[in-house]
């Protein structure tokens, strides 16, 4: 049976008017309006049709980039080598160009969907999702049926710096997140240090789970209890760094080092550190994640991971130009490299 507009509006509770403005574009509409829209849409599986439907197909040198904020210089980085591989010779059908669009989801589980099905909407040629996935069983399915329908009408999905999605067509890049943060523990442990603080990322994140995975099996291994203090969730940016620096430090003042999520996270423990009176790495040893471009700027030079996230952001670019072949099985498994700077040393006696 047809999916018609009407058949829409009563599932998004909205007027058929409404619903041809959100699919248009062309008058302005609430925010929350527009998603309810667009869910219908995804839900009912509505496809325009006649001239909105050929002016869809008209628009297949569209690439969508997903990220989930464009200001923090892990998803900038690997948007600027994916755009750099999507444009260029051989980056579209006629004229050598397409058109990306960076998606900005700002972390929100929704926004995903949303632009996923607006990208669906026009018929994008390729789309890039980066980073980690949110872990809620509603949403994983939500995304893999979106992904799956995406891959059915020709798209090429490509998951950057994310888990695998099985089932789905999409080919994934994924960071060895568990490995990379197991090396960095090790590398303090071997340095002699007991006391480790830790500061996660948002716990709803695949990163924050497999980076902390991997810390803790480094801690097993070398038989290293654990106290539930040590532990701090939050934000990957500065502030979080800074203020979970502090919360650690009051749980537990006798500290040795400070694994953070990330290196922004990183900077601010850093900051906190400094604060309190405390040097780095003589009272206590700091180490970040990904190796950003001012990792080894910072004073002193940060021991890190150094992810390749131009590198990996190139090739999916390609792939998702269908100028690199997808990698057996469609998955990549890209290892991190630790990096021993200044910020790390043996620990106060």
């Amino acid at each position: 049976m047809t999916v018609t507009l009407a058949d829409v509006a009563a599932r998004a509770q909205v007027s058929p008017a409404t619903v041809s403005r959100v699919l248009n574009g062309n008058y302005p509409v609430a925010a929350s309006t527009r998603e309810r829209v667009l869910r219908a849409v995804d839900e009912l599986d509505y496809v325009l049709n006649g001239p909105a439907s050929a002016l869809a197909a008209a628009t297949s040198d569209l690439v969508g980039i997903l990220v989930n904020d464009i200001a923090d210089p892990f998803f900038g980085i690997m948007a600027s080598a994916i755009q750099a591989e999507i444009g260029g010779v051989g980056g579209g059908r006629a004229g050598g160009e397409r058109l990306a669009v960076v998606c900005n989801t700002g972390g929100s589980p929704e926004r995903e969907l949303t632009y996923l099905t607006l990208l669906q909407r026009q018929r994008a040629a390729a789309v890039v999702l980066t980073g980690g996935a949110v872990e809620d069983a509603p949403h994983a399915a939500a995304v893999a049926a979106k992904l799956r329908k995406l891959a059915e009408a020709g798209t090429r999905v490509v998951l950057c710096g994310r888990p695998p999605a099985p089932d789905t067509g999409a080919v994934a890049l994924t960071f060895d997140n568990r490995g990379g943060a197991r090396r960095l523990t090790e590398h303090l442990l071997g340095l002699g240090h007991r006391r480790l603080g830790y500061i996660a990322g948002p716990e709803e994140r695949t990163t924050t789970r497999h980076r902390l995975e991997g810390h803790r099996a480094a801690l097993a291994a070398a038989q290293v209890e654990e106290d539930p203090r040590w532990t701090v969730h939050g934000p990957y940016d500065r502030q979080s760094g800074y203020e979970a620096t502090l919360e650690l430090l009051r749980r537990d003042p006798s500290l040795t080092a400070v694994v953070a999520a990330n290196d922004s996270v990183a900077l601010g423990a850093c900051a906190a550190l400094r604060e309190s009176g405390l040097r780095i790495p003589e009272d206590v040893s700091v180490a970040g994640f990904d190796d950003l471009p001012f990792s080894v700027d910072a004073v002193p030079a940060l021991t890190t991971v150094r992810l390749p996230l131009a590198e990996a952001g190139a090739r999916a670019g390609r792939i998702a130009m269908g100028r690199e072949e997808p990698p057996p099985g469609a998955i990549a498994v890209i290892r991190g490299e630790l990096m021993v700077r200044g910020s790390s040393g043996v620990p106060r006696v």
